[in-house]
């Protein structure tokens, strides 16, 4: 018979516990700023994307929704003037979006906020992270460094 790999249960909760520590930090702080955790998400995804032309289809993508809530999303977004949608120039179909200068600062000030936070917490993740890695090579719970690797 095989042997059976030890799940290592304490350390995943732990590390759980850790990104939900930083996580709920987060969600407090985008609404202490005006603003749900999910837009502020999206202000972040629209941020980076800016280069590439962020669109509802990307939004969609990056936070995992439907098409349909990213509309509603960017919706929201944009009554409270924090996104811009404009018409792409080649295809009229296309609606890129974009931050506005409000849209910015917010998403500056958060960021101000969420950097000071990582500080604090980040040492905390990464050690619960290592930990937690560790003890899946340990135990045969999974090759972590093959499967990142190989994506």
């Amino acid at each position: 018979m095989g042997h059976k790999a030890q799940i290592p249960y304490g350390v995943l909760e732990e590390f759980r516990y850790d990104i939900r520590r930083f996580l709920n930090f987060s969600e407090r702080a985008a609404r202490r700023a005006g603003v749900e955790p999910h837009q502020h998400q999206a202000l972040l995804a629209i941020k980076v994307a800016q280069a590439r032309k962020a669109t509802v289809g990307f939004l969609a993508e990056r936070l995992l929704i439907r098409h349909h809530s990213a509309v509603e999303l960017s919706d929201r977004l944009e009554k409270k003037k924090l996104i811009r949608r404009s018409r792409g120039e080649a295809d009229r179909r296309e609606v890129f979006l974009s931050l506005t200068g409000k849209g910015e600062r917010l998403l500056q000030r958060l960021s101000e906020m969420h950097r000071n936070e990582l500080q604090n917490a980040g040492p905390r993740l990464l050690n619960a992270l290592q930990t937690v890695v560790k003890r899946a090579r340990r135990t045969g719970m999974v090759d972590l460094t093959r499967e990142v690797r190989s994506s």
